[in-house]
């Protein structure tokens, strides 16, 4: 038992380990959800530390590592790894951006853009219809396993960039990362399309209204009516907005399975 114990505790595999746990604390400090929820910081390190013991057998049965000669050459190693961690989450909250570019679009639309309040998914204050999105959204992540995509990106990225090897920007690497951030304000719109061209076709009529009966005062129906018509329409478009938001989170997860392919 004893030269076993020596062998797992030798220097190599120490460092090894604490390079996993670096890739995986990466993800996890951009990941969404869990970096924004106010989750304790001890439950983190103690998920980082156990996905990385469930990860140090197949990482070291399949990697040649030399061990650092000094500090400054470890502390480089480590981080390239959390870069390599943080990339996988950082692009996995485009999906919560987008959604929140759609809410603000929508509160900007029925006139309650001025009503703000914090929301727990990003820790920032965000209009009420971009929380109630943002909520959407989680449960979407949360319903399709995401979170189990995003650790099997983790598990990819030792098979391409084992411990040690040399991690660059290459080229198909960045067009990747901007294939997904760049349909952030596409997916935005396209969520709150229907919705907005229906408000679009409300603010026409209300003008051709107001100069058709110019004693109107307009401008104290239209407020009320924007706010009752925006939440109509989402409710009516709640179910397609699910299904949307479902088939966006599978391709962005798989786009992200695919970065370090």
């Amino acid at each position: 038992m004893q030269p076993n114990l020596l062998t797992l505790l030798s220097p190599a595999n120490i460092v090894i380990f604490v390079i996993i746990f670096t890739r995986i604390s990466g993800m996890l400090f951009s990941m969404p959800l869990i970096s924004t929820y106010p989750i304790p910081q001890q439950v983190k390190v103690w998920l980082c530390a156990l996905v990385s013991f469930l990860l140090f057998p197949m990482v070291a049965a399949s990697v040649n590592f030399t061990v650092p000669q000094s500090i400054p050459e470890l502390g480089i190693y480590l981080l390239r790894e959390f870069s390599v961690g943080y990339i996988i989450g950082f692009c996995a909250s485009f999906l919560f951006a987008a959604v929140q570019i759609g809410g603000e679009f929508i509160s900007i639309q029925i006139g309650i853009s001025m009503s703000q309040v914090l929301d727990p998914t990003t820790g920032q204050q965000t209009q009420i219809i971009s929380q109630m999105y943002s909520y959407l959204a989680a449960m979407v992540f949360v319903g399709l396993n995401a979170h189990q995509w995003l650790f099997a990106a983790i598990y990819k990225s030792f098979q391409s960039f084992p411990p040690g090897a040399e991690f660059m920007f290459t080229g198909d690497l960045v067009s990747q990362v901007l294939h997904l951030s760049s349909s952030v304000f596409t997916i935005g719109i396209s969520m709150i399309l229907p919705i907005f061209c229906v408000m679009f076709v409300s603010e026409v009529l209300m003008g051709f209204m107001s100069k058709m009966m110019p004693q109107m005062n307009i401008f104290m129906v239209a407020i009320p009516l924007k706010i009752y018509v925006g939440i109509v329409l989402m409710l009516m478009f709640l179910s397609p907005t699910v299904t949307y938001l479902v088939t966006v989170t599978q391709n962005y997860l798989k786009g992200i399975l695919n970065i370090f392919g």
